[in-house]
C-alpha cells in the first residue's frame, strides 16, 4: 500500500471514481437514492487539481483505492486552520485501517504546511464516519452548518483537532 501526493501522471477519472463509489455506499441511507445514482463518472476529476488543494492518493498493487484532499480553511470561522476536505476509500477497502492511514497522511500534509489546528465537516447522520474521526482524535467543536445535497437539507458538524 502506498500513500502519496497526486501527480501529473495520475488518472483523474480513477481517483474521481473513488469519490463516486464511496458516496454511493456511505451516503446510501442519508442522501436521496436517485441523486446518488445520477452522479456521473468523473464528477470530481476537475476538482482534484484546484488551486491551493493538496490531494493524496492511496494505491494498492497499482490500483487507486483511496484519496484525501486538504487545504487552508475555506470557511471564515476557521480562518488560519487547516481543513481536511475529504477522505474516501473504495467500499471494499473500508474498515481495514486504510482510512486511518489516509487521514494521518492528510493531517501530516497540513502540519507540514504549518497548521496545528485542523478541522473537517462530517454529516451529522454519518455515524460511522463520526466514530472514525473521533477515534482519530477529532471532536465535535460546536460549529455546524446546513447544506443542500441532492435536494435534501443535511446538517454537517465541524470536527476539530489540535496538533501539539
Amino acid at each position: 500500500m502506498e500513500v502519496r501526493y497526486l501527480n501529473a501522471a495520475d488518472d483523474r477519472l480513477a481517483v474521481s471514481g473513488i469519490y463516486e463509489a464511496s458516496w454511493k455506499y456511505a451516503y446510501r441511507d442519508i442522501l436521496p437514492r436517485d441523486y446518488l445514482e445520477s452522479i456521473p463518472a468523473g464528477r470530481w476529476a476537475a476538482h482534484l487539481d484546484s488551486e491551493g488543494m493538496t490531494t493524496l492518493v492511496m494505491l494498492e498493487n497499482g490500483r487507486y483505492v483511496g484519496t484525501s484532499s486538504c487545504c487552508a480553511s475555506r470557511f471564515p470561522e476557521f480562518d488560519g486552520w487547516g481543513e481536511i476536505v475529504s477522505v474516501y476509500l473504495l467500499p471494499e477497502f473500508m474498515g481495514q485501517g486504510r482510512g486511518k492511514r489516509l487521514l494521518e497522511a492528510a493531517v501530516s500534509a497540513l502540519v507540514s504546511g504549518g497548521y496545528r489546528d485542523i478541522f473537517l465537516w462530517v454529516l451529522w447522520k454519518n455515524r460511522q464516519a463520526r466514530a472514525f474521526y473521533e477515534k482519530a482524535g477529532f471532536q465535535f467543536c460546536g460549529a455546524h452548518r446546513e447544506d443542500v445535497i441532492g435536494g435534501k437539507t443535511v446538517r454537517e458538524l465541524a470536527y476539530c483537532r489540535h496538533i501539539p
